[in-house]
């Protein structure tokens, strides 16, 4: 992903993560990791079997696998572990790529051998309904991720745009208590359309109850609050608002916000009286990737928020990519959202 993964110097995400890991573990979804030989991965793995947090499936040569589980402690034989590259067992999958690429010109010989790829192999075991998703990107790049994602699951029913959240754990500035804010998207989309937009702030009102688990409410964020001033990116805003209230006109959603009075309740009045989301926002959806990923970083920095993410959304079920830079700890907040987004 274009950004890692990882704590801020609060304690503000204490909470959020427990949250996460107790759901997860009511829920107990199978989940994929097609690194399975990453040492990040094996310790994260190793946490997850400790903890019962998510029923795991490792693609790697076994032997090798379940020695290294072992070396950190974990039951080796607790974890279910698939030889990606046991050609005796490729044919239901060669079908399902075949099914799904041989309009692209894709033949028998070249499906048999993009099977072999990891990445492939968990995407298909997440479509045919194997796993409940999967969990990949310690070693290999986002691209490599997302293209085997969107090949083999392709994008949820009514999207065409697939995009990221970051849940950031934040502590109390409004009054209530420490929160949780889901900034879309900060990884992905570079410059998003109108309706790409709406795609995005879609793909996320919908991840928030089950991640956070409480009701959304959206801000389109901008230089500009109602008004205020004028420009293509404040027409690129005001438009994916009304394209996303024609689609889920039940979630409260406001914009062109400014980020003072998406957030702060007295500003919010002054600078957008009436409005039912200015100072109550919990999903800030930024006009552009630039701008969600600066300010992700800026809060995780300076405020000592926690970043858990990017989250992949848009997919038809959950395949989330990890940053090269994650941690074990990372990889397991993100095994645990998701299961919290399979079906």
């Amino acid at each position: 992903m274009t950004a890692a993964a990882g704590p801020g110097a609060g304690g503000a995400a204490s909470p959020f993560r427990e949250a996460l890991r107790g759901r997860a573990r009511r829920r107990r979804r199978r989940v994929v990791f097609p690194e399975g030989e990453d040492p990040r991965t094996l310790t994260a793995v190793a946490e997850i079997v400790r903890d019962d947090l998510v029923e795991p499936v490792l693609l790697g040569p076994p032997g090798r696998v379940r020695d290294a589980l072992a070396r950190e402690g974990a039951d080796p034989d607790a974890v279910e572990v698939v030889d990606p590259s046991e050609r005796s067992a490729l044919t239901p999958y060669v079908r399902e790529l075949l099914e799904l690429r041989s309009h692209k010109g894709l033949d028998e010989a070249g499906a048999r051998e993009r099977v072999l790829d990891p990445l492939v192999r968990g995407a298909l075991m997440v479509a045919r309904g194997e796993v409940d998703g999967s969990v990949a990107g310690a070693v290999h790049t986002t691209g490599e991720v997302l293209r085997a994602a969107l090949t083999c699951v392709g994008p949820a029913e009514g999207i065409s745009t697939v995009s990221s959240s970051f849940y950031m754990a934040v502590g109390d500035f409004r009054g209530a208590g420490p929160e949780v804010l889901t900034f879309t998207d900060g990884a992905v989309v570079p410059d998003p359309t109108p309706q790409q937009l709406a795609d995005i702030a879609v793909a996320a009102a919908r991840a928030r109850r089950p991640v956070v688990g409480d009701d959304p409410r959206v801000a389109f964020l901008s230089y500009s609050t109602r008004g205020s001033a004028a420009g293509p990116s404040v027409d690129r805003v005001v438009e994916a608002l009304e394209l996303f209230r024609d689609r889920l006109p039940e979630v409260p959603a406001d914009g062109e916000l400014q980020g003072d009075a998406a957030l702060i309740e007295a500003v919010g009045r002054r600078k957008a009286p009436g409005s039912e989301v200015a100072g109550r926002a919990n999903v800030l959806v930024f006009p552009d990737l630039a701008a969600a990923n600066i300010c992700y970083k800026l809060v995780q920095r300076l405020a000592g928020a926690t970043a858990v993410g990017p989250i992949v959304q848009g997919l038809r079920r959950p395949c989330n990519d990890l940053s090269r830079g994650a941690e074990p700890s990372d990889v397991v907040d993100v095994a645990c959202v998701t299961s919290l987004l399979a079906p």
